[in-house]
């Protein structure tokens, strides 16, 4: 059985491991294990934290094998961005002008720095094990999330984003960076992409333009790139528009990736899930169906897809054998997703 739950100190080294075989593109997620303390110490605070609002509180997940009780995938939420270091992004821009004198009109594409997002949730730091891509392993990741902000909606922002990576050649590339970033940064991409992964950026407000960029100085390459998401990164895309996710007309400014965003309530994860009851614990039948469905603790959340007979709107009886897994028992609720 695969479950959801809140990273713990004892998934560290796995976690590491984890991160060591994880895309050198997925910054937050970085193998660096004095970083991936500080994110399940701030994670462990988080689910224990009684507050009223939304803060720069993040949620660190992992999906475990319950069967071995191996790391395979994490996932993450983050309360408030930009709250006390300004994040960043580009906003596609249009410009219209008009010529009397020569009956012209041109209109161009700017590129602008932003903080928009400033107080954002953000939904980030999707990996799954390439051995356990397979089985709904993937959605019960990313939608864990989304039970997760339906439970406990105070605690987050009314808007939801994501940022994804960027379009990168098979070298590791990123056309929009050689055209751009590189020329006010003095270190490689993939470094800066990683300092402003683990969170200081400081130098992106010190070292980048001021000014608006005219897309079409830009060469065509780099042109060709903005918003235009990474092959890998693609499925994780099109999860987040099955959820409602549009793009925002913001790009990454290092590589160009889209942002992505939805309101909170317009999550179709939330939107279709329901509370219920369950009335009995009972064996497995074959008429059982498989739903996706979490706790309602908050400090002991858990995720995962639940054979379950929906009795009514309000009741379900629950499989035995994953109940006892979960710790879960007659008389306690659940939220779950029939689709």
């Amino acid at each position: 059985m695969m479950r959801v739950r809140p990273a713990r100190m004892s998934d560290l080294d796995r976690l590491v491991d984890l991160a060591s075989s994880a895309s050198k593109g997925l910054t937050t997620l970085p193998a660096n294990r004095d970083v991936l303390e500080a994110r399940i110490t701030e994670s462990i605070e988080a689910f224990g934290a009684d507050i009223e609002g939304p803060g720069g509180e993040s949620y660190f997940m992992v999906l475990e094998d319950t069967a071995n009780g191996k790391v395979a995938g994490t996932c993450a939420i983050y309360a408030g961005v930009g709250l006390s270091k300004a994040f960043y992004n580009y906003k596609i821009l249009k410009l219209t002008q008009y010529s009397h004198e020569l009956n012209v009109t041109v209109t161009s594409r700017l590129l602008t720095l932003v903080n928009d997002y400033q107080g954002a949730t953000e939904v980030g730091t999707l990996y799954l094990d390439p051995d356990y891509r397979k089985d709904g392993n993937g959605q019960l990741l990313a939608r864990s999330r989304y039970l997760l902000m339906g439970c406990f909606k105070e605690r987050f922002s009314e808007m939801v984003m994501a940022e994804m990576r960027g379009w990168q050649d098979e070298n590791g590339k990123s056309p929009l960076w050689e055209a751009l970033g590189s020329h006010f940064f003095n270190i490689p991409f993939p470094d800066a992409d990683y300092i402003s992964g683990i969170g200081n950026n400081q130098f992106i407000a010190d070292l980048m333009p001021k000014y608006p960029i005219y897309i079409e100085m830009l060469p065509k390459a780099a042109q060709d790139v903005i918003g235009k998401t990474h092959d890998e990164t693609r499925p994780a895309l099109n999860l987040l528009k099955k959820e409602g996710f549009r793009f925002s007309n913001a790009v990454d400014i290092f590589d160009g990736g889209p942002c992505v965003d939805v309101r909170l309530d317009d999550i179709r994860t939330i939107r279709h899930s329901k509370i219920a009851t369950i009335r009995k614990i009972v064996d497995r039948t074959t008429s059982m169906e498989r739903h996706l469905a979490c706790t309602l603790e908050l400090s002991g959340y858990q995720a995962s897809w639940l054979y379950m007979n929906v009795v009514n709107s309000t009741h379900v009886d629950l499989d035995r054998d994953q109940a006892e897994i979960l710790g879960l028992r007659a008389g306690d609720q659940i939220r779950f997703v029939t689709d």
